[in-house]
C-alpha cells in the first residue's frame, strides 16, 4: 500500500512538472493566427505618447508589424523579426531594444496565402486586388508586399514634447515625402470594422526599402508589380497601459473618421533627401 502511494505521488509530480513545462513552452511562442497589440489608437489620438513596452518585449510577441516610439519618434518597421525606425525624414535605423513604444501591433507571419501582383496605379487598386483574396470581411489579416514601386508616398512624424499634442495636431504638419522607382516592402494589416475603437477599421501599411535606408508610414503608392503574402489572423492580444496618461485620456477608442483623417495625406511635402 505504502509503495503503491510513493508511485501515484511520484506520478503525481511528474505531471504537474510536465503541465509546467508544456506551459512555459507555450508562452515562448505566439499562437499561430494571434496578433498583439500594445494600447489602443483611441488613446495615440489622444496623446497618450509616452512608451511603456520596450521593443524587446515586443519582438517576443511577433516577428512582422507596424507601430510608432516613445514620444511619438517616427514610424515603427518591424520585419523578419527585426525592428527599424523611420525617423521624421524618412531615413531608417534599427531600433535598439530598450526603445519604447506606445502603439505597435506585431504578428508572427505565417502566410496562408501567396498572390501574384500585377501593376496598380494606385493604394485603391492594390486594395481591391488583396480583398479578392480574403475570404471575410470579418477577421483581421496581415499583410506583406514585396515589390517594385513606381512611388510610394509616405510619412513620419517627430518626437513631441510634453505637454502632447492630440495626434491629429501632429499629422497636420507632418513631414511627407515620395520614392520613386524603388525596390521595398509593405508591412501592414487588414482589421475588421468590429475592431474599431481600438484601432483602424481597413489598411494600414509601412514601407521599408531593400536597402533598409528609407520608409515610413504609407499614405499612397503606385506598384510595377512583385508578391503579396496574406496570413488570416483569428486571435488578439490586447495590453492596456498602465500609465496615469492612459487613464486620465478623454477617450480610450478611436474616433474613426477622425483616424482615417489623421492616416491621409495633410502635411508638408519633402523629398526622400529632405529637402522641402
Amino acid at each position: 500500500m505504502g509503495s503503491s502511494l510513493v508511485k501515484f505521488h511520484a506520478g503525481l509530480r511528474a505531471a504537474a512538472a510536465l503541465f509546467i513545462v508544456i506551459m512555459l513552452t507555450a508562452g515562448c511562442s505566439p499562437p499561430r493566427g494571434s496578433m498583439c497589440q500594445v494600447s489602443t489608437l483611441g488613446a495615440l489620438m489622444e496623446g497618450v505618447y509616452d512608451g511603456e513596452w520596450t521593443v524587446r518585449d515586443l519582438k517576443k510577441k511577433g516577428d512582422f508589424g507596424l507601430g510608432t516610439f516613445d514620444a511619438l519618434d517616427g514610424e515603427m518597421i518591424v520585419l523578419a523579426g527585426a525592428v527599424y525606425q523611420a525617423g521624421a525624414d524618412g531615413s531608417v535605423r534599427p531600433a535598439k531594444d530598450d526603445m519604447r513604444t506606445p502603439f505597435a501591433v506585431v504578428t508572427s507571419f505565417k502566410p496562408g496565402k501567396i498572390l501574384r501582383l500585377e501593376e496598380q496605379p494606385d493604394m485603391e487598386g492594390l486594395q481591391a486586388v488583396l480583398d479578392k483574396a480574403m475570404r471575410s470581411q470579418n477577421l483581421p489579416y496581415a499583410v506583406k508586399i514585396e515589390g517594385v514601386f513606381t512611388r510610394v508616398h509616405a510619412r513620419s512624424v517627430p518626437a513631441q514634447k510634453k505637454p502632447y499634442p492630440r495626434l491629429a495636431e501632429v499629422t497636420g504638419n507632418q513631414p511627407e515625402f515620395e520614392y520613386r522607382a524603388v525596390r521595398g516592402t509593405m508591412v501592414g494589416f487588414r482589421l475588421p470594422r468590429s475592431m474599431e475603437g481600438i484601432n483602424l477599421a481597413g489598411y494600414h501599411f509601412h514601407f521599408l526599402t531593400d536597402d533598409r535606408k528609407s520608409g515610413g508610414h504609407v499614405l499612397d503608392c503606385a506598384l510595377a508589380g512583385g508578391q503579396a503574402e496574406i496570413a488570416e489572423l483569428h486571435r488578439l492580444d490586447l495590453n492596456l497601459p498602465r500609465s496615469g496618461a492612459f487613464l486620465e485620456a478623454a477617450s480610450a477608442g478611436a474616433n474613426q473618421a477622425e483616424a482615417k483623417r489623421v492616416e491621409s495625406a495633410a502635411g508638408k511635402h519633402i523629398t526622400p533627401d529632405g529637402k522641402k
